[in-house]
This record gives structure tokens, sequence and C-alpha cells, in this order.
């Protein structure tokens, strides 16, 4: 048929195409989106060395073009970026857009309405009015997950206006956020420890408070990001050896409303890294495997540990041991739920995880 003939913009044929660079989940969710549509589009997805053949042979069975290069994230990145621009000089015509796996508003906002659903499943609790979000724990990467429940958190606590949205807002009053990695691609924990939020350098990096998880017009100034010199974890899928400053500008943030609404200790809303060891992530995946009957790889597995690991779990429950108490004194706040965001099962399978074991485990 003539459907690639379908896909123009303009009298010229010019074809629209899409390309992206990721570890394997991004790519997936572009390639299955761009080949659904009608007529579908044509995706390219450029994977690093690290990438499973599984994942590369998934994107290829739902229509990616696949090209395997450089020895992490960064470097597929940066071919990725090389690729569109010369696309737009190579005398084609055609319209070649780059779609970061991470580093987008539009991500960070469409990660952003998991919060909305964990707010209306909480407020539909049984009527238990008491129920709040003690901990949200989330695998980072480069950051994109991340950005988007803190902007969901911000926009839920500016609902109904200057922090005082109801409800919801006190579902999420005091809410922690637990940003999980493992060893060997802790992005974000180096760039979080080099951007302390008492440093006088963070001293501008002011809330505006409209809810809309922009915040400050110039959030990209006065910080130093740290970025890693290589990956050397399992967890090959949070292989971004840089996060987007935009994720530690929304970790201030949400600190800072916390030190503003709750002066009890460990009663404030605050981001703690947490960094696991490969065998804790794989730990995680094994038990939880076992607790549920599904699969995922270590770069989850990291958002597992705190609750299946006993070093970690001791040092979650101790933070999250003052919210029962009010800033007022008024008593218990009532029960917190621990969310966990479970992610990233394309890269695993059973035999997968049984090596893993054995290399981490026995």
């Amino acid at each position: 048929n003539n459907s690639s003939n379908n896909n123009n913009n303009n009298d010229n044929n010019n074809q629209v195409q899409f390309l992206s660079s990721s570890g394997g989940n991004a790519g997936l969710a572009l390639t299955t989106v761009c080949r659904s549509l009608r007529p579908p589009l044509p995706v390219s997805v450029i994977v690093p060395e690290t990438t499973k053949p599984m994942v590369v042979r998934k994107l290829e069975t739902l229509g990616a073009d696949v090209t395997v290069f450089g020895k992490n994230w960064n470097e597929a990145d940066a071919l990725a970026r090389t690729m569109v621009e010369d696309a737009k000089t190579d005398g084609s015509g055609n319209t070649v857009y780059y779609v970061s796996p991470y580093d987008n508003p539009l991500l960070w906002t469409g990660h952003s309405t998991a919060v909305d659903e964990i707010i209306d499943q909480l407020s539909c609790n049984g009527g238990d009015d008491d129920v709040r979000i003690g901990a949200i724990l989330a695998s980072v990467g480069g950051g994109g997950l991340l950005s988007g429940i803190l902007e969901g958190l911000e926009r839920n606590y500016y609902r109904g206006g200057g922090g005082g949205g109801g409800r919801r807002s006190e579902i999420i009053r005091g809410t922690k956020v637990m940003a999980c990695e493992t060893e060997g691609a802790a992005s974000f924990a180096a760039s979080l420890v080099a951007n302390s939020l008492d440093s006088e350098n963070n001293s501008n990096d002011d809330d505006d408070g409209d809810g809309n998880g922009n915040g400050n017009a110039n959030e990209e100034r006065s910080l130093t990001m740290k970025r890693l010199d290589g990956i050397t974890s399992v967890a090959t899928s949070l292989g971004a050896l840089e996060v987007t400053p935009a994720v530690i500008h929304r970790a201030h943030r949400h600190q800072r409303r916390g030190r503003c609404d709750d002066t009890s200790a460990g009663g404030g809303e605050d981001v703690l890294s947490y960094t696991c060891t490969d065998a804790e992530a794989v730990d995680a995946c094994v038990k939880f495997a076992l607790d549920h009957r599904m699969l995922v790889e270590p770069a989850c597995g990291a958002a597992l540990a705190p609750i299946y690991s006993e070093r970690l779990r001791g040092r979650l429950l101790e933070e999250l041991s003052g919210m029962r108490q009010s800033s007022s004194g008024d008593g218990d706040r009532g029960s917190s739920a621990i969310v966990v965001e479970v992610c990233g099962g394309s890269g695993v399978s059973a035999e997968l995880l049984m090596e893993w074991k054995k290399q981490f485990l026995e």
C-alpha cells in the first residue's frame, strides 16, 4: 500500500520521523506510540552496548530501526542528537524529531499523574480520613520519573490555593520522596550532595508558589551538576551519567516546603537519597518475584531495596518515624502509606533473574 506516502506534511511528501536514545524502556514506549498511529510513523532508537539483546529484539519486533552504539546511554544519546542535526542538511527533506527519554517537561507531567492516581485511591480508602502518603520510593536514572513525582506532589499541594488544597493537600503533606539508585549508577546522589539545600549557591532557588512544577524562571543557574565517569552497576538502564538539573531544583523546592510546613523532627517533606548495592537490588527483585509473581530488573530493584533490605528498611522506618506527630503537637497524624513505583520490566526474564541471583547472592 501507499501508507508511507501518507506521512506527509506538505506537497513534497516530506516524511516525519522520530528518533530517541534509550536504555530500553523509553525506546519501547516511543516505538509503541509511533507504530500505533495510523499511518504508523517511522522511529529510530539508539541504544548503548549494555542494552540486553532481548530488549533490542523487542524494539525491532515493534518496528523500530535500532542502532547499538556507545559504552553507555550518554554516548548513544550523543549519536542520536548528531543524527537529528545531520538530517536537517541531508537533502532528504524529511523532518526528524529528537525525543529525550527523560529530559522534557511533557514527560514529567505525564509521570506526575501517577501522584494524582495515588491520591484518588487513598481518598477512597474505606473512608479513612487520616491516611497520608508517608513516602514514595522511585528509581532514578536521568531524573524524569522523579521530576514527575515531585511535580505531582507540588501540584496537589497547591490545589485549592496557597498550600491549603483541602483533602488532597492533606494526603501529601509531609510526604518524603526516596530517590533510589544502585552504587555505580548514583548520579542523582552525587548532584544532590554537591548542591545541598543549605549551601549559599542555592539560596535563590525559590518556590514560585503556582503549583505548576516550573518554579524559578532562572532554574538552571547556581547548580554544580556532577557527572559520573562511567556506569559500573548491573542496573544499566539507570545509566545516565548526569541527571537533569530540573530534578535537583524540584527536590530543593520539596525540601523547602517541608521546612516551612513542619518543624518537628522528621515531620516535613523531604527528598532523600537511597543507594543500594547491586546485590541488594537483585535480592529485592528475587523477593518481589516470589511475593507478587512479577519480574522486574535491577533498575527497579533499587526502589524495592529499601523495603526488602534489612539495612535500608531500618533507615526508611526511622526516617518516617517523625511523621506520626504533627508540628502543632496535636497527636497522632494517622496512618502513612509507603508507595513504591514499580517499573522496569522490559530487560528481565526468569533466566536472567536466576543468573543475577547466582552472580550476586550465591
